[in-house]
């Protein structure tokens, strides 16, 4: 499981808000000394404001953790990040000052310590405006949304629902409500949500709908065996929150993966398990690099598109891509593009060769596979670079450059229930099954494991370490 305060990301982000405090203070010591009308503008040389910057320095990287500076811009109106800012710098001004008096530093320039405040505060403030309404608008144009899954119809399921209305910009969306009785089925909730099924099919929908949070509103002592539906959101990677009612040692449950945490939804709060990467931030910044990243190499490879699309063509009749339809997170369903690497009809003679199939599980693999295009097919395949058309899918937002491979809904229909959390996350390009030594051994059991292994221990070095051994894997032609 991704620790969120022990990610690069979450230390990039604190290096940002440093650089912006150190920023102030340089800013606020320029204007200080160079910008103010007359006598104001006289700087005494002593004390060595070099040693009052390194201070800050470490005064407010303490304060912003203490004061809980990193919250989540998706759950939290844009006032509390606000008043964290607040709270931050005044409580780095209290260090400061404490460690100036211990340090007997006297004679700091009280007009300048207060300028650098209103700057700091100011362009911290400005910084997160920018990054809040930027997320704010993604998810009010409908991207980067989130299903809700509701269990319950009583009063807390409707608080819930009016929070997610009254806070649209969030990006949540109730896609409905499940009850334990059979004669609450189809019953109007509140604002024409419905009560859409009953908790002992919740696998059965779980598996066929996108679903990203599952939110219990009901007191868990009227589900039977509550903990074993907790467990099947644990294992398949949806993220799990419970409202209280204060009799949570009826459940006697410990997850095996997932990290339990209390926080506020919208301004309800919650028990909340899971098992993915939480930090907005960090997924963020994957995103952005991501959509770069996917322009430049789109362009950087332009001489290839054109290279293999003649090869194709030479080599066989038919269209130079192949579309398929994949699974991306959490089962949404996108067309998958690569270069065409079999026959047109590989689809269709695919019933003939099943029973060759030498990979266990939903995964058809097979040696010298006669539907392979001569020569071109083959090559595309070794050097991966059949997968290259993906970098559009990047594009659009619908895959990663790094996460697990997008599934196609046959294979996820025969998946276990562990093994739906490798559709957690955002599908890749690559992932560890690529760079695998020997990936084309290993069983599907072994593939499921590296997939889920990737997704427990992300982080952004972990991403840019896989792209560099792709890279090699390519140039060694490792593939199949």
């Amino acid at each position: 499981m991704l620790r969120e305060h022990g990610s690069l990301t979450l230390d990039m982000q604190k290096a940002i808000d440093i650089a912006i405090t150190g920023f102030s203070f340089i800013a606020a010591y320029f204007i200080k000394r160079h910008l103010l009308p007359g006598n104001l503008s006289n700087l005494s040389r002593d004390p060595n404001y070099y040693i009052i910057l390194l201070l800050i320095v470490i005064a407010w990287y303490i304060s912003f953790k203490w004061m809980g500076m990193y919250m989540s811009y998706r759950q939290e109106p844009f006032w509390q990040f606000f008043i964290v800012i607040l709270k931050s710098c005044f409580m780095g001004m209290i260090l400061i000052s404490i460690a100036m008096y211990f340090l007997h530093i006297p004679g700091v320039s009280r007009l300048l310590m207060g300028t650098f405040l209103v700057l700091d505060i100011g362009l911290l403030t400005l910084s997160k405006f920018i990054i809040f309404k930027a997320l704010e608008k993604v998810r009010t144009d409908g991207f980067n949304t989130r299903n809700v899954l509701i269990v319950g119809s009583q009063s807390r399921a409707r608080q819930v629902i009016e929070a997610v209305e009254k806070y649209k910009a969030t990006g949540y969306r109730v896609v409905g409500c499940f009850e334990a009785e059979e004669e609450r089925l189809g019953t109007t909730v509140l604002n024409g949500h419905k009560v859409i099924g009953l908790v002992k099919d919740l696998e059965t929908y779980l598996r066929n709908n996108i679903v990203d949070e599952l939110i219990f509103a009901m007191p868990l002592k009227r589900i039977e065996k509550a903990d074993r539906y907790i467990t099947m959101a644990e294992n398949m990677g949806i993220k799990a929150r419970i409202i209280p009612d204060w009799e949570l040692n009826y459940l006697m449950y410990r997850p095996g993966i997932a990290t339990i945490q209390f926080e506020e939804f919208l301004g309800v709060y919650n028990m909340t398990l899971q098992t993915t990467p939480q930090n907005e931030g960090a997924l963020l910044i994957k995103n952005a690099f991501d959509l770069v990243s996917a322009i430049l190499l789109i362009i950087l490879s332009f001489p290839f598109f054109i290279t293999i699309g003649l090869a194709i063509k030479y080599f066989s009749k038919g269209p130079v891509f192949y579309k398929q339809e994949r699974l991306g997170l959490n089962g949404r369903r996108f067309m998958v593009y690569k270069f065409r690497t079999m026959v047109e009809d590989a689809d269709e003679r695919l019933k003939e060769l099943e029973e060759m199939n030498e990979m266990d599980g939903p995964v058809f693999k097979i040696k010298n596979d006669p539907r392979i295009i001569p020569h071109v097919g083959s090559f595309l395949r070794k050097t991966s670079l059949d997968e290259l058309p993906q970098l559009f899918n990047v594009l659009k937002g619908e895959m990663s450059l790094v996460g697990p491979r997008p599934p196609i809904p046959k294979e996820v229909d025969e998946y276990s229930v562990w093994h739906r959390r490798r559709i957690s996350m955002k599908p890749g390009m690559t992932c560890l099954w690529q760079i695998a030594p020997q990936r084309n051994d290993l069983s599907f059991e072994e593939w499921m494991k590296l997939d889920l292994k990737y997704i427990d221990n992300w982080s952004l070095f972990n991403d840019f370490k896989i792209l560099v051994l792709t890279a090699k894997a390519v140039l060694t032609g490792a593939g199949r």
